[in-house]
């Protein structure tokens, strides 16, 4: 898989002095800097130190199936159109290389709910999915309501050791980063398409 972080750091410069630093023990196999230049860090077949706890369906070692890219942001500023491009490049190389599906590029807090916030609010997810390099719901109006809030998002990859409140923050992050309240009508429909067009766990979902 290929999981999304920011530096939260204000230059490319200073993120892969980090990155680069035996000190800090945390690395990546690729950063982008804000005007697109892809830093090349660790190679794709080495285990990078850029996932931490957490996990994606079964997989509880993330670091050790997964191609982590970076990219300069400190968190609250858009992402730039030449780190875009040069992000959706990237990824088209790896994906090709190592044959990951759009479903299995995912965000730092995908798989760490409640701990990680990265790729954050600001990045563009719904670009990544219009070039077939992600993944994005179409809220249908089929039946969900025998499938829990939080069944769904178990049966999509996200893990099962966080409550609904944690999910649905997490989960409304990458897809309505402006959604408050309890999780609505509109959550269920788009948690439930995704969860039965790309599940880890087909038999947590009833329908």
């Amino acid at each position: 898989m290929v999981v999304l972080h920011y530096t939260a750091m204000q230059s490319a410069e200073a993120a892969c002095e980090r990155l680069c630093s035996p000190d800090h023990e945390v690395s990546a196999h690729y950063l982008i800097s804000e005007v697109g230049e892809v830093f090349s860090l660790v190679d794709e077949e080495m285990r990078a130190w850029h996932a931490g706890a957490g996990c994606w369906g079964a997989v509880t070692d993330v670091n050790s199936r997964s191609i982590g890219i970076e990219l300069a942001n400190t968190g609250f500023a858009p992402f730039p159109e030449p780190q875009m491009a040069a992000l959706e490049d990237l990824l088209k190389g790896i994906m090709r290389r190592w044959t990951i599906p759009p479903a299995r590029v995912i965000g730092h807090s995908d798989m760490a709910p409640g701990r990680k916030r990265d790729p954050g609010a600001k990045f563009d997810w719904f670009r990544l999915a219009q070039s077939g390099l992600s993944i994005w719901p179409a809220p249908i109006s089929k039946p969900f309501y025998k499938t829990s809030l939080v069944d769904m998002l178990n049966a999509l990859g996200m893990t099962a050791d966080c409550d609904e409140e944690t999910l649905l923050a997490a989960f409304r992050l990458r897809y309505r980063p402006w959604a408050t309240g309890a999780a609505d009508q509109v959550d269920m429909a788009m948690a439930f398409d995704l969860a039965r067009r790309f599940p880890v766990d087909q038999s947590l979902l009833s329908t």
